[in-house]
This record gives structure tokens, C-alpha cells and sequence, in this order.
């Protein structure tokens, strides 16, 4: 393959790149591959996780605004380049029995009209790989559920003229990913090295709330070695000031033993058009030089 590679991350809410996968763009991009995060909703019903700055007026009443500005700064610290859209935000609906979702939201969009949307962002830049979310959403937000439901059908029409004509010429992507880096292994992985060395996990409740899940594990197929970019990694996502404490859970696990325990982001390898041998190193594997 001569002309330069290029990666599309198709995330539900601004800071999902930074939480998922944000390591591996950043290797890619100082490799010089194209990396794109398509971001389907503003992020409007997010609500502001950071104890620092909740009941603050100006952010509560111009969170949209909020939010896009913070997304530019993640983007900024990756390198990569950024879409919306352009879908609202659906919100994590609590309670029992569940409220409905709000009118207009992402996620009660039609799932083909929605995809359409992702097939002109796919035809005009053309990736050869695609990471998205697992059926399951990586957890059961809605908005991630339906980017799953988008990715999987826009992956397969992309390549297809008779499919969204007025999308602009076919391209078809190569490879198709979940991301997987919230998984078992490194979880368990991290919680032992932590309490060999003596020092307290943030682990723990994870691990035992794992345990009530009936879902099964998933396959790991890809082990994408980016430890020198967790720093960039948790930069950007710093730069979600009002989604993360920079004080909480998130970064309570020594830089250092992250590097030395577990120096990898993991994806399941959902769809491929090329031969690859797994377990795989690189997203690109069965593309480069092809």
C-alpha cells in the first residue's frame, strides 16, 4: 500500500477518545498514519463528574459549548483530527423502571438514516480501519450501543454503490475493531501488581461487581504496544475537565507500573477483509505493504 494509512475512531461522546483507545491514535499518529475520531453526539446530557467543578452556572448552562472546547483540546494533545456528527445526546437513563429517552436523541434515531451519516464521513476519508464499540457498548449506554448499531452497518455499505449514492463515491474499509481495553486481564493484571508491591487498588470493587456480570468474556485478538503514549493518553483525557477528576480512580495506578505490567491497548477484531494471523501488534496488520 503506498498511499499513507488511516484510522477512523468512531466514538459515541467527546471524551470517549480519550478514555478508549487514545494511546494507540497517538502512536499511530507519530507514525504518521491519518487518525480521525468521528464523534456522533455533543455530549449534552453528560452530567459533570468532576467534584470541582459541579454547581458551577456557566458549565451547567452551556455544557454543549463546554464540552466541544474540551474535545478540541484532547484533540490538540493527540494529534488526530475530529468530526461530529452531529446527533444529541441520549443520556444515561437511571431508575426502575427506566425513563423514557429523550424525544429527538441519538440513540431513537433510525439505525439505517443514522448510518448514512457515518458512510459520507467513511467515503470521504477513506479508512482502511475502523475501531468502534462491541454490541454490548463497552457498557449499555444507549449512545454506545447505537454507535455499535451505525459502525456495523456503515462498515459493510461503505464499500457498496448502490448503498447512500448521494454519500459520495464507495470506499470499503479493511479491518473493523472493538475496543476492548476495559477487559479482565489487564484489570486483574494491574490489582495484583498493585498489592504485591504493597500498595492499595482501586481495582477491587471492579473485580467483585465483574463477578455479578452474566456477560461472557470477549475474545482479545489485538495487542496494540503504545506504552509510551499512556502519558499523552491521560493528558487528553485530563482535558475533559468536567468529566474527570484528575484526583480519582482513573489515575491512582502508578505510570510506571502501568508500563511494566501491561503496555498495551486491546481490540477484538470484529471484521476483516485481509489475512491476518492472531493474535495481531497492529490494526494495520494484513494492510501495510499490501
Amino acid at each position: 500500500m503506498t498511499d499513507q494509512l488511516r484510522l477512523m475512531a468512531v466514538h459515541a461522546h467527546p471524551d470517549d477518545e480519550s478514555s478508549k483507545g487514545a494511546a494507540t491514535m497517538a502512536k499511530y499518529v507519530s507514525e504518521g498514519v491519518d487518525v480521525l475520531v468521528a464523534t456522533c453526539t455533543g455530549g449534552e446530557r453528560g452530567s459533570i463528574l468532576n467534584p470541582k467543578l459541579q454547581g458551577d452556572p456557566y458549565i451547567e448552562e452551556h455544557i454543549h459549548e463546554v464540552r466541544a472546547k474540551e474535545m478540541d483540546e484532547a484533540r490538540e494533545i493527540l494529534g488526530v483530527k475530529q468530526e461530529w456528527l452531529g446527533y444529541v445526546d441520549s443520556g444515561l437513563p437511571e431508575g426502575d423502571p427506566l425513563p423514557p429517552l429523550p424525544e429527538g436523541c441519538f440513540a431513537l434515531q433510525d439505525v439505517d438514516e443514522a448510518a448514512g451519516t457515518l458512510v459520507k464521513l467513511i467515503r470521504e476519508f477513506k479508512p482502511h480501519v475502523i475501531t468502534t464499540y462491541d454490541e454490548n457498548g463497552g457498557y449499555p449506554h444507549p449512545d454506545h450501543i447505537m454507535t455499535h448499531k451505525i459502525s456495523m452497518v456503515a462498515f459493510d455499505a461503505a464499500g457498496d454503490p448502490e448503498k447512500y449514492p448521494e454519500a459520495g463515491a464507495p470506499w470499503q474499509p479493511l479491518k473493523l475493531y472493538y475496543n476492548q481495553g476495559f477487559n479482565r486481564p489487564r484489570t486483574v493484571a494491574l490489582h495484583e501488581a498493585l498489592l504485591a508491591r504493597g500498595l492499595e487498588s482501586p481495582y477491587g470493587e471492579w473485580l467483585e461487581r465483574w463477578k455479578e456480570f452474566e456477560r461472557a468474556e470477549r475474545t482479545l485478538t489485538t495487542f496494540v504496544p503504545c506504552s509510551d503514549f499512556f502519558e499523552i493518553r491521560d493528558k487528553a483525557l485530563i482535558a475533559h475537565r468536567t468529566q474527570i477528576d484528575p484526583d480519582g480512580g482513573w489515575f491512582r495506578v502508578p505510570m510506571d507500573i502501568q508500563k511494566e505490567v501491561w503496555p498495551t491497548e486491546e481490540y477484538e477484531l470484529a471484521k476483516s477483509l485481509v489475512d491476518t494471523s492472531l493474535p495481531e501488534d497492529d490494526l494495520f496488520a494484513g494492510i501495510r505493504n499490501n
